[in-house]
């Protein structure tokens, strides 16, 4: 049996934290910014978690 290969997409996308939480970037902040309020520009920048719905999935693709 071949070793299972990690989601290199997914891979690049999350990191784990030591507590085995998995960080991930906001979406949206990549174009069309001039419509959006330097607030929510600002708040978009900070990383979040992967919710506990998705993390075991994540967590799969990542440490594969």
């Amino acid at each position: 049996m071949p070793k299972m290969k990690s989601n290199r997409g997914a891979k690049k996308r999350f990191r784990v934290t030591a507590s085995g939480k998995i960080k991930r970037h906001s979406a949206y902040h990549s174009h069309i910014l001039t419509k959006k309020s330097a607030k929510r520009k600002r708040n978009l920048r900070k990383e979040s978690m992967v919710s506990e719905a998705d993390a075991k999935r994540v967590k799969r693709m990542i440490l594969a």
